[in-house]
């Protein structure tokens, strides 16, 4: 009985030990999905990790999958007042969005800003779903960061439902590595985060964001 026990409690350590490199790849891996490409009314650019998504919105645009882009608004945040108050311009995220898609050949008629200020991916999912229905339906491409999929299709289907479709792409040049996530600072908070958006937006979100 004692040397079962004493081997136990040498295997047990040794078993979760081992099924650490597997749990930590798939806390990165399961993050990032994305959908089969199909015509849409539009190419969303969400908020953030510039000039990424919005370079790859130029391009499923270029190639005909939608005939405009629609680009989401920041909020204001507390930095972005104390530049007011010191009377120092800093453009919009969605400024440069615009620039990028220009620069890569979307004429600018083809680019819509919504109006909606937006501090959290769930209140650019409303903004997109409202400005998908009041356009009459159909379908987006929302074009974001690998490690921000998942999240954005739960969110999508916890708000819009199946009555709106989204067809959820990554930025092809996004550099987070999901097998490495844990190499550095940037994906390693970027994993953070996602896993506690999703667990509020299963909570059926009791916490208030403030950022992506």
């Amino acid at each position: 009985m004692r040397r079962r026990r004493l081997l136990a409690a040498i295997l047990l350590p040794a078993a979760v030990l081992a099924c650490v490199p597997f749990a930590l790849t798939a806390a990165g891996t399961w993050l990032v999905v994305e959908d089969r490409l199909q015509p849409a009314r539009s190419v969303v650019v969400l908020g953030g990790q510039i000039p990424f998504r919005a370079m790859e919105a130029a391009a499923v645009y270029g190639k005909g999958w939608a005939h405009e882009v629609w680009l989401t608004q920041g909020g204001a945040f507390a930095e972005d007042v104390a530049l007011a108050r010191l009377a120092i311009d800093r453009p919009p995220e969605h400024v440069y969005s615009q620039r990028v898609l220009e620069r890569l050949g979307v004429p600018r008629d083809a680019i819509r800003v919504l109006p909606e200020r937006n501090v959290n991916t769930a209140d650019e999912v409303r903004a997109v779903a409202g400005a998908l229905e009041a356009a009459g339906g159909g379908r987006v491409i929302v074009i974001t960061s690998k490690y921000h999929t998942r999240r954005v299709k739960v969110v999508w289907r916890a708000l819009a439902g199946n009555r709106l479709e989204a067809i959820v792409r990554f930025a092809a040049d996004d550099p987070f590595e999901p097998r490495r996530w844990w190499r550095n600072t940037a994906d390693a908070l970027s994993v953070s985060r996602e896993w506690f958006g999703l667990l509020n937006t299963w909570a059926g979100f009791p916490i208030k964001s403030e950022r992506w």
